[in-house]
C-alpha cells in the first residue's frame, strides 16, 4: 500500500506491506534461505544489480524488506536495514563508518555493550574513542580531533535519562564532516524523529519499543543518505547479521501498535515519576517529564512525548535500592524495557557492569540509580507495587 500523505498511525500498521498473489491481509513469513531464479541470466542480473531479485536471505528476504521500508518510512529516512539484534545495529554502523585510525565521540551514558565493543574490540583495530557527557555540548566540541568521523548519541540517554539537543550536533557534525548517528530506542519514531532534526542515521534495538512485547530480539538501522544506507548494508550483509523473517513478522505485527503502547505507558509515567518526587524515600529523579528535569525544555523541544523511562535513586544509596528491587511483586526485575510490563533493574551491577567503576561515576551511572520501564498495566497497581516495596525501607 502506498502510504504517502497518511499520518502516522496508518504508516504503522500499513507502511512496508504489499500485496502477494494469495490476498494476505498481513505480510506472509517467506521461511526460506534462498530463493530460485527464472534463468540464469536473471541469477546473473540479481547479483549484479540489474534486477531487484531476492537471492539469499542473509542479503534480503521479502519480509524483512517490509519490516526494513517500514520502519524507514517512520523515520522518514531512506530505507532501513534490519539486523538480528540491537548491538547487531550498532556494530553494523561502527563497521562501516570507521576505519583504522579514526575516532569516534560518543556519550558516555550509553548502552553498555555498545561502549564496550569499542573499548574491547574496535581498539584492536586502533579505532579510538571519546565518552563525554553530550548534553554539554562544550564537550562534544572539546572532543574532537582530526581524525574524528562520527558523533554518536542516545538521546535520551541510558540510563541516567540525559537529553542531548541533535540539532545542535547536527550543525557541528556537518561543519566538521562528522557523520551523526542516534540511538533513538527509549523515543522511537513516534515520540522522536532524529532523521528530520539532522542527524544522519538513526538505530533502534527493535526488542524495546518498536516491537514492544518481551518476545523477540532485534535491531534497525535507517540512513538519510542512499550513499551511507549502502555502506552500512554493505558491511551488516558481509557480517551476517541480518534478521530472521520470523523476527521480522513479529517485529511488524508489534510495530502497529506503538502509538497507542506508548501512549499509554507515558500517560502511567508521568503519574509514576510525580508519586516518586514527592515520595519521601527518594533522593532524586530523572524523566524528562518532570519541570525538575536540567533538560525539560530542550526534550519539550524535539520529543513528542516524554516516553517511559525514568531513572532515580533512594536516600542511603544502594542499599535502599537492593531491597527495593528485592520486594517488588507487579514490576518484573529484569533488564530491557519498552514492552506492556513495567521493568526495573539496577545499570550499575546489570546492563552497565562492563563499563568500569570510575566511568561510571563520570557518566552519572552511580550505584544508587534504579532504571524504571514503566509499562501499561492499570497506573495504580504500579504505584501501589512501587508503595509497598518502599515501606519495607526503614
Amino acid at each position: 500500500m502506498n502510504t504517502n500523505g497518511k499520518e502516522f498511525n496508518t504508516k504503522l500498521i500499513h507502511a512496508g506491506a504489499f500485496d502477494d498473489e494469495y490476498g494476505s491481509a498481513t505480510v506472509p513469513i517467506y521461511q526460506t534461505s534462498t530463493f530460485k531464479f527464472s534463468s540464469a541470466q536473471n541469477g546473473a542480473d540479481c547479483f549484479s544489480g540489474k534486477s531487484d531479485g531476492y537471492i539469499y536471505t542473509r542479503i534480503a528476504n521479502p519480509t524483512i524488506r517490509a519490516f526494513e521500508k517500514n520502519i524507514a518510512e517512520l523515520e522518514n529516512g531512506y530505507d532501513g536495514i534490519a539486523t538480528s539484534s540491537g548491538m547487531g545495529a550498532i556494530s553494523s554502523v561502527y563497521m562501516a563508518l570507521l576505519g583504522a585510525g579514526s575516532h569516534i565521540i560518543s556519550s558516555d551514558a550509553v548502552y553498555g555493550p555498545a561502549r564496550g565493543v569499542l573499548e574491547q574490540d574496535f581498539s584492536r583495530f586502533t579505532v579510538e574513542a571519546s565518552f563525554v557527557n553530550t548534553s554539554n555540548f562544550d564537550s562534544i566540541r572539546e572532543a574532537l580531533r582530526p581524525n574524528t568521523k562520527v558523533l554518536y548519541i542516545e538521546t535520551p540517554a541510558n540510563p541516567t535519562m540525559g537529553i542531548t539537543d541533535v540539532r545542535a550536533c547536527a550543525k557541528f557534525a556537518k561543519a566538521n564532516n562528522l557523520i551523526l548517528v542516534v540511538d533513538n530506542t527509549f523515543c522511537s519514531p513516534y515520540l522522536q524523529k532524529p532523521l528530520d532534526l539532522g542527524a544522519d542515521v538513526v538505530l533502534h534495538s527493535v526488542t524495546k519499543f518498536i516491537n514492544g512485547h518481551a518476545d523477540l530480539v532485534g535491531g534497525i538501522i535507517v540512513a538519510k543518505d542512499p550513499g551511507i544506507y549502502k555502506k552500512i548494508r554493505h558491511s551488516m550483509v558481509y557480517m551476517g547479521c541480518n534478521m530472521d523473517p520470523t523476527q521480522a513478522f513479529m517485529a511488524l505485527r508489534g510495530v502497529k501498535t506503538l502509538a497507542v503502547r506508548v501512549d499509554r505507558a507515558q500517560m502511567n509515567a508521568i503519574q509514576v515519576a510525580r508519586f516518586l518526587e514527592a515520595h519521601p524515600k527518594v533522593a532524586w529523579i530523572k524523566y524528562p517529564g518532570l519541570e525538575s528535569h536540567p533538560q525539560y525544555e530542550l526534550a519539550k523541544t524535539q520529543m513528542s512525548g516524554f516516553g517511559s523511562m525514568m531513572s532515580f535513586g533512594l536516600k542511603g544509596g544502594y542499599e535502599p535500592g537492593r531491597k527495593l528491587m528485592d520486594h517488588v511483586h507487579l514490576a518484573l526485575l529484569a533488564v530491557s524495557l519498552g514492552g506492556v510490563e513495567t521493568l526495573i533493574q539496577h545499570p550499575a551491577s546489570m546492563t552497565h557492569a562492563a563499563v568500569s567503576y570510575e566511568d561510571k561515576l563520570v557518566a552519572g551511572i552511580t550505584d544508587d540509580l534504579i532504571r524504571l520501564s514503566v509499562g501499561i498495566e492499570d497506573v495504580n497497581d504500579i504505584i501501589n507495587d512501587l508503595k509497598q516495596a518502599l515501606e519495607t525501607i526503614k
